[in-house]
């Protein structure tokens, strides 16, 4: 969580007591009765620390946990199936890069990282990464002024808020090489080159008027793995506990039970029902429809009903601006546009099943492609597809 963001201290709270509570069911716990209808539950693991944040977990007893049933012969060791992974095996799954485990060796330019960008992220991420279509920006201008939004607070009308995109608000860069090798392009993940995540990091960098070691990562820049290794990101002390290193764990015990990291108070008993007594004040909200930019609309009128033309266009300029990537010429793995062959085996079961798919997301395409069209535009885009493919 971000230094000084009083909210985001109390949400990130709430997280940590129910994932180290739940991680606690299978390991930590000390047993005690327990019931389904009675579930016995306790504040202190069984090495005695406590739980985050008066969160609770829930031991392991007579085969349940909660109301859960639980196989408990997985908790007793000395398994009979399965063998011992060889080095190879361990090696083709050891491909987290994180702070400690830098990325293999490799480079690439920024200029060939444009030219990737453009190919494979350009339709989800938006010209220079400006963002788009239900996908995130990937800068906002310089990183290290950006950096010092993160403190904003939209206290009136008008103000700016925080900008949390990867160079303002990332702590570590080994997130960025580790995620486009492993889930990007979105399509096709697992298929680019070391190089090229080395040339798109690098890209990334420069949208974001980066430095490293301090040379501006400029037009002409070559990152590899030596180079990588030295980027300090602008917000990499932005986020407190700190949770790297073996004491993460207890740093963040400490930083949550001390009430005033997080803005509460320390209470003799806690209220979970029924808290309030008497009756309850209403605060009304002062900020009126007017006091926004641009004012907030108050018609209530229909919007009036495009033509057949009309929808033919837009579902022909959403193709082209979300779908394109995938359906295009190469098409990436999904039926291509134009391609009557290809389309056949999916409108076998009628286009509903295909407005279904495409709506619901299927075989690594997101819901409606990552769009944010209504389920009636959506529709109107796999029509000019598959009128296109007849």
């Amino acid at each position: 969580m971000f230094k000084l963001d009083r909210k985001s201290l109390a949400s990130i709270s709430l997280i940590a007591a129910v994932s180290i509570g739940l991680t606690a069911c299978f390991g930590e716990a000390a047993p005690s009765s327990n019931t389904a209808a009675n579930a016995s539950v306790s504040h202190v693991y069984a090495n005695g620390k406590a739980v985050i944040d008066g969160g609770v977990t829930y031991p392991v007893v007579n085969g349940e946990t909660s109301v859960y049933r639980v196989n408990t012969d997985t908790l007793k060791g000395g398994y009979t199936y399965g063998r011992k992974p060889t080095k190879n095996e361990l090696d083709a799954w050891a491909t987290s890069v994180t702070p400690f485990a830098p990325p293999p060796e490799g480079s690439g330019s920024v200029s060939d990282g444009s030219d990737l960008y453009d190919a494979k992220c350009v339709m989800c991420h938006g010209d220079f990464g400006s963002g788009g279509g239900g996908y995130p920006a990937l800068a906002k201008g310089n990183a290290y002024k950006g950096q010092k939004t993160l403190k904003n607070q939209r206290t009136e009308p008008g103000m700016e808020g925080p900008q949390r995109v990867f160079g303002t608000y990332w702590p570590q860069a080994s997130t960025l090489w580790w995620y486009i090798k492993e889930g990007m392009p979105h399509p096709a993940p697992k298929s680019l080159t070391d190089d090229e995540v080395y040339a798109l990091v690098a890209y990334i960098l420069n949208i974001n008027e980066m430095k490293i070691d301090g040379k501006p990562v400029d037009d002409d820049y070559v990152l590899d793995r030596e180079k990588f290794m030295k980027i300090v990101m602008p917000n990499q002390d932005g986020f407190v506990p700190k949770i790297d290193g073996p004491h993460g764990t207890d740093n963040a015990r400490a930083f949550f039970n001390d009430p005033k990291n997080i803005g509460a108070q320390t209470v003799a008993n806690r209220c979970m029902k029924d808290c309030i007594k008497g009756d309850n004040k209403v605060t009304h909200i002062k900020i009126e429809t007017k006091d926004f930019l641009p004012p907030m609309s108050v018609a209530r009128d229909l919007p009036a009903q495009e033509s057949k033309g009309d929808a033919n266009a837009a579902a022909k300029k959403a193709y082209e601006e979300s779908c394109k990537m995938c359906h295009g010429a190469d098409g990436m793995g999904a039926p291509v546009f134009g391609n009557k062959k290809e389309w056949a085996p999916f409108l076998v079961k009628g286009i509903k099943e295909v407005y279904k798919n495409g709506i619901n997301g299927i075989n690594g395409m997101p819901p409606k492609g990552g769009t944010s069209l209504s389920d009636k535009e959506f529709e109107a885009v796999v029509d000019y597809m598959v009128n296109a493919s007849k």
